[in-house]
């Protein structure tokens, strides 16, 4: 009997070593490590060259290189076309491995575009949410040499050309387009909006006198500010941004407006969810750096870090948002 049943306990404990060599070689194979990209990450801006996105995007890529944060690189590529569109039809038809390796930067137009345009068959809410960066901010911005200092004299230069006023912003219906759309019906204005590719082609138009007022973001009017080209007039924010002391918020003209931009990096919907943890992982690294916390301060950047359930829950209200929005400008039906 002792026999037998020494047997059993040493066939049993052969069976547990064996499982447990098994576990410890698959582990150390890799079969059961966490997903890693096994190639180049292609790295989508929906905007141009120069502008807060592109910036942005080419800033995290450069903290994620410098750091080794991934095994593979990130490699930038500009998609600007149709306000995004471009863009978004090229992530939102990814499938398999390269689902897996291609994210994009994103801004409001991920909301827009869609809402303007269904015949792309893109819904942006089935996305996948790594991070949301930021929130950017904008400032109502005129040339030196306009000689208006305040939105006062920029209503009433504005009156006085009537349609001839023009606005020059990135995209047709986009963030910029939403902006001029408020001040011509707050101020009784007559703006014309003129659309571009990218916010850096839309701050050297106001800064070659081409243009006679633009909205940007901070980081893409921030050149010529400091050079003394253009001049802040008003934030469109709840308060006054700490690098333009001198530009009051439009709720402090009377005007219950504010407007910010969302700074997210997504990926395709048919992302894996272990690539989007790996991401997911990627991009809080990349938050939590002093080189982003820097850029963040300088640029005027505001909000938390969010993803997952918290991201899609801020499309959704953002995307609502923007659809009345489009409603009330009559770039869409309701």
């Amino acid at each position: 009997m002792r026999t037998l049943t020494n047997r059993i306990f040493v066939c049993c404990a052969a069976a547990v070593i064996g499982v447990a060599f098994m576990t410890a070689s698959a582990v150390t194979s890799g079969a059961y490590a966490a997903w890693e990209p096994n190639k180049p990450v292609e790295f989508v801006i929906m905007a141009g060259k120069g502008g807060g996105a592109d910036k942005m995007a080419r800033l995290m890529q450069s903290i994620v290189e410098k750091h080794k944060m991934s095994p593979m690189p990130l490699l930038p590529v500009n998609k600007p076309g149709g306000s995004g569109a471009e863009a978004l039809v090229h992530l939102n038809g990814k499938k398999g491995a390269d689902a897996d390796h291609t994210i994009m930067v994103t801004l409001n137009s991920f909301y827009t575009t869609p809402l303007r345009q269904p015949g792309l068959g893109v819904d942006s809410l089935t996305f996948a949410p790594i991070a949301r960066m930021a929130e950017d901010t904008f400032l109502l911005w005129v040339h030196k040499e306009s000689g208006i200092t305040d939105v006062d004299g920029f209503v009433a230069a504005a009156k006085a050309k009537g349609n001839n006023w023009i606005m020059a912003g990135t995209g047709k219906a986009s963030e910029d387009n939403l902006l001029t759309d408020f001040l011509n019906a707050a101020y009784g204005l007559n703006i014309k909006y003129v659309p571009y590719k990218g916010g850096g082609t839309v701050a050297k138009q106001l800064a070659g006198q081409h243009a006679n007022s633009t909205v940007n973001n901070p980081s893409e009017a921030e050149g010529f500010y400091k050079a003394g080209t253009v001049v802040a007039l008003a934030a469109f924010t709840d308060k006054r941004l700490p690098a333009f002391p001198e530009a009051p918020t439009f709720k402090e003209l009377g005007k219950d407006f504010e407007y910010y931009m969302q700074r997210s990096v997504v990926g395709a919907p048919k992302m894996s969810a272990e690539a989007l943890a790996y991401y997911q992982g990627l991009f809080k690294a990349v938050f939590e750096s002093a080189e982003w916390q820097k850029y963040r301060t300088d640029k005027s950047l505001r909000g938390d870090l969010i993803s997952g359930d918290a991201m899609k829950a801020y499309w959704q209200e953002n995307n609502e948002r923007h659809r009345q929005m489009l409603i009330k400008m009559g770039a869409i039906k309701g």
